[in-house]
């Protein structure tokens, strides 16, 4: 095996004055930010998908990515290197976890049984490499979505051989997890929904996909596996239309199959943007309703309709989601996933490192700027004194009829007049934090 990235050093914390491109300048992990340090409060991970097995291609070009684990004409050689230089990249980095799907780490076999004993193969590996590294397993998942098989679908297949082929896929892949001390394990349903509704049943695949979920959920305690279950919300890409389309459809899916207490929600920033939400629209909609688990973290294109995953640079675009959590629960066994890709152009093993240690930074510089937003009160002041009346109207969100309200409104002559919003003083008062 060769280092392929041999030539880079161990990025540290140099403060926002450096002028070295391979150091952090707001990411210092053992700072006290809130009560915890700055690595404990971010839980930051690298994707192994993007970072190591992407090859630079898109539809209208191939390969640009030229790395040497991708030369060896073996797949479990492939594989092998491949993990080699993933960790030599986790420890420069410093990364405190990273996530795979299957098939990122292990290639299938020419059957099941094949596929499994490859997984079993390289997952040992990986358990010998966690002993000695700081870096932990913040989620798995099963790839069922890349796979001619899975062209119509895994849990919603119109064949039960697949679904039934998916669901063993589900099994051994969150075994693997629990076995590599992964705190959570995710279910992505990209091509769980349809391209056409003129070949689709529609509630035959939602009752499918309630069923396999909840055997997904009925394994997890059988197995007991402690970390949460999480689906992630996309609207489209690569199916027109996905069920799983934003935070609101999955948690009412998840009720109508008595699932809302087994899964919470991995919310991305990029999916937000294609379901035409806010990433904060999504996060606070989460917490509001107890279902947020983790967060796949980059950012997307404005101008354009697909899935970019780039890495995030917009602390300002990250401010107020990053309020809503760090002032409550904060990321708890969830975590921030770099899920997201250089540019097919960056094709040096130092552009790795830039777009990784940008991330990190511009996520701490907002953890920073958050810990301003709570400390100063401000924001939180005006939220409390524009709901302030409802503390002396308990009674409308109890006992009251519209009969009782109506009687009310005509006997006390009520006659409101609005109050401003301030959108323009609130905006200009989150900037202020931004430093």
């Amino acid at each position: 095996m060769s280092d392929y990235f041999q030539s880079i050093p161990k990025i540290k914390f140099e403060g926002k004055d450096s002028q070295n491109p391979l150091a952090f300048k707001f990411y210092n992990p053992q700072q006290k930010v809130l009560g915890k340090t700055i690595e404990d409060h971010l839980r930051m991970a690298v994707c192994y998908w993007h970072t190591f097995n992407w090859p630079g291609n898109d539809p209208f070009g191939g390969q640009t990515f030229l790395r040497p684990w991708m030369d060896h004409q073996d797949a479990i050689d492939q594989a092998t290197d491949k993990l080699e230089n993933a960790f030599s990249f986790f420890d420069k980095l410093d990364i405190p976890y990273f996530c795979f799907h299957d098939v990122d780490i292990a290639p299938e076999g020419n059957n099941f049984a094949e596929t499994e004993i490859i997984q079993k193969k390289i997952v040992d590996l990986i358990s010998k490499k966690l002993e000695t590294s700081k870096v932990k397993l913040l989620w798995g998942t099963a790839n069922l979505f890349s796979h001619r098989r899975y062209m119509a679908g895994a849990a919603t297949n119109p064949n039960p051989e697949i679904f039934q082929y998916a669901a063993a896929q589900v099994k051994m892949c969150i075994e693997n997890t629990h076995h590599l001390g992964g705190q959570n394990y995710v279910l992505w349903g990209g091509r769980e929904g349809y391209e056409t509704i003129l070949n689709t049943n529609m509630k035959q695949e939602f009752d499918q996909l309630g069923r396999f979920l909840n055997m997904v959920a009925e394994h997890k305690h059988k197995i007991g596996f402690q970390g949460n279950l999480l689906i992630e919300p996309k609207p489209h890409e690569p199916t027109k239309h996905q069920y799983d389309f934003d935070s609101a459809n999955v948690f009412a899916f998840l009720q109508k199959y008595g699932l809302e207490k087994e899964f919470k929600l991995n919310i991305e920033v990029n999916h937000a943007i294609l379901a035409k939400h806010s990433f904060e629209h999504e996060i606070a909609y989460a917490l509001a309703n107890d279902i947020f688990g983790s967060i796949d973290i980059n950012r997307g294109d404005y101008l354009v309709g697909w899935d970019t995953d780039q890495f995030p640079n917009n602390t300002e675009e990250l401010l107020l989601p990053f309020y809503y959590l760090f002032k409550n629960q904060g990321l708890g066994s969830g975590g921030l996933n770099m899920d997201a890709k250089i540019r097919r152009q960056s094709i040096d093993p130092e552009d790795l490192f830039y777009a990784h240690i940008g991330a990190m930074d511009t996520c701490a510089r907002t953890l920073l700027a958050v810990e301003r937003m709570i400390n100063d009160g401000s924001y939180e002041e005006f939220l409390n004194k524009r709901y302030e009346n409802w503390s002396q109207n308990k009674e409308l969100m109890q006992s009251s009829s519209l009969e009782s309200i109506y009687e009310k409104v005509k006997s006390k002559d009520i006659n409101p007049e609005p109050q401003s919003g301030r959108q323009e003083y609130l905006e200009n008062l989150l900037n202020s934090f931004i430093e």
